[in-house]
This record gives C-alpha cells, structure tokens and sequence, in this order.
C-alpha cells in the first residue's frame, strides 16, 4: 500500500469515528493550511465520503488528493454549523471555496440624513442616520439608478446645500427645464422635498405599485383644490415611473418582489447567477464566477446564499432557487436568513410554473458566463502554455509576481508588487514596499530589499504572501536578475526569475536571466501579456506615491542640470517611472517626452552617465 493510500485510510478511519451531530469540518493540507471549509447535519456521513472509494467531481477529487489532515467543530444545530462555517470562510479564505465580493467592495445607494436630502453612491456603511439600499452588483448601476431617480423625481444634482443655499443663487438651467423642482428658489418646503424622497425610497425598495398609487392619490387632491401645477408634477412623474418601467425587463407579475438563484458548474469552472426582481421587473443582476478549484454544487448552496445576504440590506420575501435543497438544510438557511431581514424569507425550488421558466432563465445565465469563462481561460492559458515554453519554465506559470522600483529624486524609494494569476491581474494580492535599509538611489539594493520581505512570508502559512509565486518578473535588467538569483540561492528558494528587458521607448521587448536574452518580438500574444504586466506594474508603483512625495520632485538631482526645472523634471520622472528610468533611458528616448528639447535630452543624457 503507498503512502497515500495508507493516509487516505488513517482519515477514513478517523471520519468513521465521527459523531452523526451536525458540525463543521475543515480540511488542511501538507504545510497546515486550511484548503476547504464544510458543514454537514451529520458530521460522519459527510466527512467519510470524501476518503471512501467512488466516482468524485473532478474539483472534488483534486481537493480531496490534497488534504493531509482534517479538524471538525461540533455544534447543537445546523443554523450554528451555517453561522460557523461562514465565519471560517472569512477567516481562512480556503482555496477550494467559492470566493464572493468582499464586501467592503460592494457599491451602495445611500440618501443622506439633511433637511433636503440627496442620492449619493458609496462604499462605506457608516453608523449614521442615512438611509442605505444595496449593495449592487457595481457603480455603473448604481449611477444609473440615481440618475433615473433624480431625473424621475426631479431632485437636484448641483452642489448647493439647501436650506443653506436657499435664495443665494437664480435657479440654474436644470429648473428651467423643468428637471429639477428647484429648492434654491425657497418655493419648495422640506415636507414637500420629502414627499420626493419617500417616493425614491418607495422606488429602491421596488414598491413602484406603492409609489405611483401615493402620487395618484396627490394627484387628484391637488385637482381637487384647484392645485392644477400640482397635479401636472404629479401626472408627469408617474409617466416618467411607467417609462422606467417599460425600460426594464418584465418577467413577472407587476407586484412580485422576489430573487432568482440559478447556476452552472464543469470541471472547469462555476457560476452562481442572481436576478433581482422588483414590481416584476430584473431590477439588477449579479454573476459570481469562480475558477475549476472552486468546489460549488447543491450542498455549498446554503453557504454561498446566507454569505451572499449578509451584506445587503433589502431581503425579499422569496427566493427561488433552480436546484433542490433539502428540508433540513432549506430550514436552516431559511432561519438565518429571516433572523437577518427581520421577517419570514422563503426558498422553493418551483418545479412548473413561471416561476420555473424564471429559473431557467437564470440557469441559462449561468451557463453563458462559463462558456465565456471557457473561451477566455482557452486563450489565457494558450499564452502561458507557451511562454512555459519559451523560458523552459519546470511548471506552468498560474501565478506570476512582477516587481518595479519608483522614486523621486534620490528620496521615498518604493517598490510594488503586482500578481497575474491565470493570466488575470489580481489586485487584491498587490502590495506596496517602502524601501528603509537603502541609501541613494540604488535599484538593485532596492529590488533585493523587497523580494527579500516578500519571500520571507513564503512559510508563514497565511495571507496571499503565502502563496509560492511560479514566476517572478522584475522591471530590470541581467543585473536585477542576477541579484535576486543570489538572493535565491541564500534563502535556498527555487522560484525561476527572469528581468522585462526594454527597448528605447520604454517596452518590453525582451525578457531575460543574468546571462542571456530572450526575444518575444514574434511572439505576439506573450508579448500582449508582457506588456500588459509591465504597464501594470509600472501603474501601480507610480500611483502608490502620494502627492507629499510628489512634492520633493522639486529637490530632484534633475533639477541640477542645464535647462531642467521643476516642470521638466516632473516630465521625465513621470514618464520614466523615477529616476532610474531616466537613467535606463536613450537619448532619442528622453527626447519623446513633450516639452523636452533634443539639447535638454543631451544634457540630461550626460548628467546620468557621467563617469
């Protein structure tokens, strides 16, 4: 029996072991890292099929050959399993779970708490008196959103703050034009301003019914008082309401209020896909897609709905979902769920109906998403197939790190730290390093500096800086390269390390070790990626520098030299990256950046390589 069969048959054992008691269960792999969290209503059960024989999902399998060991937490009832095994989630980021927004990410509607309130976007939920509606699945709906409402309801958009502003000012253009009911004139109180803001909170809760029976019943009061300017507002903002409306796609009944959950999952990848439908329209939608390490079928179901809820504050009273979730799990979704919306929220899995077709729309969804993910990830992996190739790399580069070094004269050295995993920029995995041990301008001390802080966190089992890079790009020469080979040979790490060589005009045009180069003019698609990588990282060690920083360019060593003053400076340095690029760079190069004369690059061309 090999090794792996004997450790499978340890775990079996000790799953067998377990007690049929709803719980928790987290499996680890050979450095202790938590790679997968689960619930189960019967710990035994669950836990023992993944080490019995069997057919197994591809992803399941895969996470499966990598667990060494297993821990489990018991608990008295499989809401507590939800609630811990949620927390876990957050706590471990385990690799083979199904990632959502975090949700400091999310965009949210928020009407601010003054006497003429505004619709206003933002990412933060503060403990304040606004009133918050969200989150959405990005801005570009929520500007939408407010945009339709300001110009529906007529609310101002301009700066002033009333009743500050009241009567400084003629009202502006918007007033004329009848869009905007004007505060600034003084002709509209606060209870009529709020009338409009009821209306909108009506309209983002999805009420649209509520809302244009409130303006029918205003409506024909202020006919009925002779109040006929009145009643035309009136009459004109519920044509604007069924405009809206008809804008937005219907595919229910107009009083339905409820949200559809459908999904699609391979060998390859998931996607889990929400329709909101407020007053019987898809109000919004949102895509969660995840790669094929990603474990998520029916019995991630619970887990993935009650994270996805726990950020947003409008819960509707149904949820459909197109897969079956049995009684005992639906209960205990269905509970937390309702303890956070603050009344009864139920999930059905309808099998005719509408409802059903709603389903399927959303499962159709679904399925679009991964065969656009298969097309995307086809291409991807073509281009990192064959760069493996060209460098002769030991193993398919998934996840390359990409090092740049910025200053600003010989102050506020700065190294940043980009990632490209699967061929896609990973931001939240980017860091920033402000170089301390470094005097001048040295990039090689500098680069060394930050690599060794970055790997130094190789063994520490958490965070991002855990992960072992496949690939490491640095924004230099066979110097940077040679530096940092040394620097791998003294922390005994074998990570291959190649430098983005560029040409006269600041591109990559090569890459290389510390003896030799390696063209990718032909190559066109590694190219594409090379050169993606290398503005990106260029980008992000530029925009770290804060505007502080930017305030010493005036004590740049450039500023030193013959017809160079603080206007060109700031061009060349911006241009180039900092100073070693301006170093780096040709003549003709430093002659490509405006308001630089050929004479000013000559001199400046000499100052750097003075002997």
């Amino acid at each position: 029996m090999s090794n792996n069969q004997e450790r499978r048959a340890e775990l079996l054992a000790r799953a067998n072991s377990l007690p049929l008691t709803p719980g928790v269960y987290i499996m680890k792999d050979r450095t202790g890292q938590v790679i997968y969290v689960g619930k189960s209503r019967k710990l035994k059960n669950r836990v023992s099929q993944y080490f019995q024989n069997g057919e197994k999902q591809i992803k399941t399998a895969r996470m499966v050959a990598a667990v060494h060991d297993f821990a489990y937490f018991l608990c008295d009832t499989e809401i507590e399993a939800l609630t811990l095994e949620n927390t876990l989630i957050k706590q471990h980021h385990p690799k083979y779970n199904i990632k959502l927004k975090d949700a400091k990410s999310y965009p949210y509607i928020k009407i601010t708490d003054d006497p003429y309130p505004r619709l206003v976007m933002t990412r933060k939920r503060e403990s304040d008196k606004g009133k918050y509606f969200g989150p959405y699945s990005g801005t570009k709906t929520v500007y939408s959103i407010i945009d339709t409402l300001n110009r529906t309801l007529a609310l101002p958009t301009c700066h002033r703050r009333f009743p500050r502003d009241i009567g400084k000012e003629r009202p502006c253009i918007y007033a004329q034009m009848g869009r905007c009911c004007a505060p600034c004139t003084g002709n509209v109180t606060e209870e009529a301003y709020g009338e409009r803001i009821s209306l909108a909170v009506d309209l983002l809760r999805g009420h649209t019914a509520r809302a244009k029976a409130a303006l029918t019943e205003q409506m024909l009061a202020h006919a009925e008082a002779e109040r006929y300017e009145a009643a035309a507002v009136c009459r004109d903002t519920i044509v604007a309401l069924d405009r809206l409306h008809q804008r937005q796609t219907v595919v229910a009944a107009p009083d339905t209020e409820q949200d559809v959950v459908g999904f699609a999952s391979d060998d390859l990848s998931a996607c889990v896909s929400v329709f909101y439908i407020r007053g019987g329209a898809v109000v919004d939608k949102e895509d969660y897609l995840s790669g094929g390490e990603r474990i998520f079928d029916e019995e991630t179901l619970g887990t993935f709905l009650c994270d996805h809820y726990s950020v947003r504050t409008e819960i509707p009273k149904t949820i459909l979902l197109s897969a079956y979730m049995d009684g005992e799990a639906r209960e205990a979704v269905e509970t937390f769920l309702s303890e956070k919306a603050g009344h009864r929220v139920s999930i059905r899995t309808p099998e005719r109906g509408v409802n059903k077709t709603l389903c399927e729309l959303v499962d159709s969804n679904a399925a679009e998403r991964v065969r656009q993910y298969h097309l995307e990830a086809e291409k991807d992996e073509g281009v990192l197939v064959r760069l493996c190739e060209l460098l002769m790399l030991p193993d398919y580069p998934q996840r390359i790190e990409a090092y740049d070094i910025s200053n600003l004269g010989d102050e506020h050295l700065t190294a940043g730290m980009i990632v490209c995993e699967d061929g896609k920029f990973l931001k939240s995995d980017y860091r920033y390093f402000k170089i301390k041990t470094v005097d001048g301008t040295d990039d090689y001390a500098s680069m060394r500096e930050a690599l060794s802080r970055r790997l130094s966190h190789l063994t520490d089992g958490e965070g991002s800086f855990a992960k072992r890079p496949d690939l490491i790009l640095l924004d230099g020469g066979k110097g940077h390269v040679g530096v940092i080979s040394e620097l791998m040979q003294e922390m005994e790490l074998d990570i291959p390390v190649f430098g983005m060589v560029k040409d006269d005009f600041h591109k990559t045009r090569a890459l290389c070790t510390a003896d030799e180069e390696i063209s990718i003019a032909r190559e066109q698609a590694v190219f594409g990626l090379m050169y993606r990588i290398q503005e990106e990282v260029h980008r992000f060690t530029v925009s770290r520098m804060d505007s502080a920083k930017r305030k010493t360019l005036t004590h740049s060593s450039l500023t030193k030299i013959k017809g160079i003053g603080d206007s060109k400076a700031k061009a060349l340095l911006k241009a180039f990256g900092g100073l070693a690029g301006v170093k780096q760079a040709s003549e003709d190069a430093l002659a490509e950046v405006k308001g630089i004369s050929r004479t000013d690059a000559k001199n400046v061309f000499e100052a750097m390589h003075k002997k």
